[in-house]
């Protein structure tokens, strides 16, 4: 399997990249891809763009198909990496709320792009997959 990268000029493999990069790190960029190209990951970082914060059910109600479950697990890896900021208030019942972080927000601007993307080509996705059926 080869990762690919973002160049200004080209999309190249990232092996091929000349910027000398360990094994540990390539191992850390396939985990951030693969954690990027998740759909609750690209979902939550939307939905928290919409807000300055939200509060976990709030979130929950926002994203339709999310388990408490996956939603958690999301989030603390999203934290974990520094793309959302939790905040716990000492209050009963707890009250935690999400935001985006600066680097949060980097990503937002690609999620954005993407969501935007699909709006666009919608049609002719549709239509290719109209085609695709009728070959099968």
């Amino acid at each position: 399997m080869k990762w690919y990268c973002f160049r200004v000029e080209t999309m190249r493999p990232i092996n091929e990249i000349p910027v000398q990069i360990g094994e540990e790190d390539r191992a850390l960029a396939r985990e951030m891809i693969d954690r990027i190209g998740d759909k609750w990951t690209l979902l939550i970082i939307a939905t928290l763009g919409q807000s300055e914060q939200m509060r976990f059910t709030e979130l929950r109600d926002s994203i339709e198909g999310v388990s408490q479950k996956m939603l958690t697990k999301t989030l603390r890896q999203l934290e974990r990496d520094g793309l959302i900021s939790r905040k716990v208030y000492p209050v009963v019942p707890p009250k935690v709320e999400y935001r985006l972080t600066p680097l949060g927000h980097s990503l937002l601007a690609l999620v954005t792009g993407i969501c935007g993307w699909v709006s666009t080509h919608l049609p002719e996705i549709e239509e290719a997959r109209r085609a695709f059926a009728l070959n099968e």
